[in-house]
């Protein structure tokens, strides 16, 4: 994979439009950015497709794929349906002292953070465009929520980006989101919006929020491929703890840089699922083997497996990431009790 521009925004009067300009982004050894004001109005570039990875495919791949045809699991792949592990519980009782994570499904979490409760990429919906129906339910009914005080989007692809579910918060909830996707924010009349560029920050009730790289793209419609960034968010509560959202993301170097400039990451919520064919997808998406390799690069003490399990996306198997993902973390000799390979609806607390 190729490094590509990690060029960042500026401004010169906050809460203001401002002009794009672009800057180093800071060492990596450096102090990080101190946090933008909440629900700055910014000026983004028309496309973000310089921080591409690797290039998007293009018509031979296309020809390749639509030869090939291998876009769902056959028969054999999906027989496992039944035995996806999903086993629901109540989410734990937090207070301001309290760390945890409640998976509702697919890059969807609950996160319980510095007496936040914090919703990654919600989709509570039993349908998204283009994708079969979820093959498990959602593990955490939408009743059982505390009041939700803030959204991350990792970026816009459908199974991240949900309009039903965000339709059910107030509009008032403070929502993250990724540069340019804003204004999609807006024309839904969310009235708190903040849009980061890779490597800033923002703050809410001493919770810090950093948007950080992500080895994908963006696209929502036919004309907007990379219009709006992607990345992941790193969570740090007052007292140092960190969770580590990944969004969706191939393998590559990032890992690296980011497990160096956040040392100490307590839990990485990181993507095993939707990666076969290789050839297609391994610059997008991590298969199991890339996660545990993540997580070693990030220097995370736990690691707990998303995107997986809850929407048929590609061909391989549906228990196959649940089993390769065991199975490269113990050949990694890494501690057992240290993968958080949840059910669906299930939580941990961080001790």
């Amino acid at each position: 994979m190729t490094q590509q521009s990690e060029s960042a925004t500026t401004s010169t009067t906050p809460t203001t439009s401002t002009t794009l300009t672009t800057s180093t982004p800071p060492d990596v050894g450096g102090p990080l950015a101190e946090p933008r004001p909440p629900g700055e109005r910014r000026v983004w570039p028309r496309s973000f497709a310089g921080r591409l990875t690797a290039p998007l495919p293009g018509l031979s791949g296309f020809a390749r794929f639509a030869r090939e045809g291998a876009l769902r699991p056959g028969p054999e792949g999906l027989a496992d349906i039944p035995r996806l592990p999903y086993a629901p519980e109540p989410l734990p009782r937090a207070d301001s002292g309290t760390v945890a994570v409640s998976w509702a499904g697919h890059a969807s979490w609950v996160v319980q953070i510095g007496g936040l409760t914090v919703l990654t990429d919600p989709v509570w919906s039993r349908k998204i465009l283009g994708t079969p129906a979820r093959i498990t339910p959602v593990g955490v009914p939408w009743s059982a929520l505390p009041r939700v005080d803030a959204v991350v989007i990792s970026h816009n692809h459908y199974d991240h980006l949900d309009a039903p579910t965000l339709r059910r918060l107030p509009r008032d909830t403070p929502v993250f989101v990724p540069a340019g996707l804003g204004r999609w924010f807006r024309r839904r009349r969310f009235t708190r919006v903040t849009e980061l560029d890779w490597w800033e920050a923002a703050e809410l009730d001493g919770v810090r929020l950093d948007f950080v790289p992500a080895h994908h793209w963006s696209k929502r419609s036919l004309h907007d491929t990379c219009r709006t960034l992607w990345g992941g968010w790193m969570l740090t509560a007052s007292d140092g703890r960190r969770v580590y959202f990944a969004g969706d993301t191939g393998y590559g170097h990032w890992f690296a840089r980011i497990g160096a400039r956040y040392p100490g990451i307590d839990l990485a919520l990181l993507p095993i699922g939707a990666y076969d064919p290789r050839w297609w997808l391994s610059d997008v998406h991590c298969d199991p083997e890339d996660a545990v390799r993540a997580a070693q690069d990030l220097g995370a003490r736990r690691m707990a497996p998303m995107h997986w399990g809850t929407f048929v996306l590609s061909a391989e198997p549906v228990l196959e990431p649940l089993t390769r993902v065991r199975a490269a973390w113990e050949a990694a000799g890494l501690p057992r009790e240290n993968l958080w390979d949840l059910p669906v609806g299930a939580s941990r607390i961080l001790p």
